[in-house]
């Protein structure tokens, strides 16, 4: 991986970090991410008219992708609703390099070698120390079933939106196109679910969702478009240092406690995107 391609992929790991930095500081982090992907969803519908469109052969993985991404959404809800953000996030994050590194083998032909298996097993190992350091408390089990069936889903779009980021020959595109057809479905749930609650959550924090809505957009058509110039696997581990990102904002910016843990995984990430750009 060239050095351009990991400095673009780490800021697109501060970019996912932002959103998720705003969500957590939020009373109602599912409506919060309900705003987000409208925002997500309104930013890509504008821009859109100006990007040329995906290859057709890219359509049916963007029809996957979206049908994964409502999933997602909704697991990330429940999984916040039934436990800490804390427990959840790392372990919903964790897991995906690794089952994305495994299946990307059979499934897109890209074999590792042992320094990038060596740097992913790194990264993924020090965002599941930070469990470690996270409270387990009432619904936990819950929580973990969420969190774990997320991370499947998770790995199951970055294989797909890689391969349909690599046929589309458009990657900020097909990205746009994702977020544009995910944004509604989502919205509506919410709207059926709690109208009256996101409508107030609607007029409070209105701007989240144009602020996060333009991260996340930003943030993955960066990491679609890295995935056409090195092997998803890797890509999709190094976006993962969103969590190194997230710590130091909820340090320095939300003037939460760190736990004592929280270095010692720090350097075991680091470590690994420092093997990952030696191998």
């Amino acid at each position: 991986m060239s050095v351009a391609v990991m400095l673009l992929v780490l800021f697109a790991a501060l970019l996912h970090a932002s959103w998720n930095a705003l969500v957590k500081s939020s009373p109602d982090k599912f409506l919060d991410i309900v705003l987000v992907t409208g925002g997500a969803a309104v930013l890509s519908a504008i821009a859109l008219p100006m990007l040329p469109p995906p290859a057709a052969a890219s359509w049916p993985y963007a029809a996957a992708s979206t049908l994964i991404h409502v999933v997602y959404f909704l697991l990330i809800g429940a999984a916040y609703r039934s436990g800490d953000m804390g427990y959840a996030y790392p372990l919903m994050r964790g897991l995906p390099p690794l089952l994305v590194a495994l299946a990307s083998g059979p499934l897109v032909g890209e074999r590792l070698g042992a320094g990038e298996w060596s740097g992913i097993v790194c990264i993924c190992g020090g965002i599941l120390g930070l469990l470690l350091t996270s409270p387990v408390g009432h619904g936990t089990r819950r929580t973990t079933q969420f969190a774990l069936l997320n991370a499947l889903a998770i790995a199951g779009y970055t294989l797909v939106d890689g391969t349909g980021a690599r046929l589309s020959g458009q990657p900020a595109s097909y990205a746009m196109w994702v977020f544009l057809l995910t944004g509604p479905p989502i919205l509506a749930y919410a709207i059926a679910r709690r109208g009256a609650d996101f409508r107030a959550h609607l007029r409070d924090r209105w701007h989240l969702s144009l602020l996060g809505g333009a991260c996340t957009v930003g943030g993955y058509a960066l990491v679609l478009w890295a995935m056409t110039r090195a092997p998803i696997a890797m890509v999709a581990a190094l976006r993962e240092t969103a969590i190194l990102f997230a710590t130091a904002i909820s340090v320095f910016l939300l003037k939460e406690r760190p736990g004592r843990g929280r270095p010692v995984a720090a350097a075991v990430i680091l470590l690994g995107v420092v093997v990952l750009k030696l191998a």
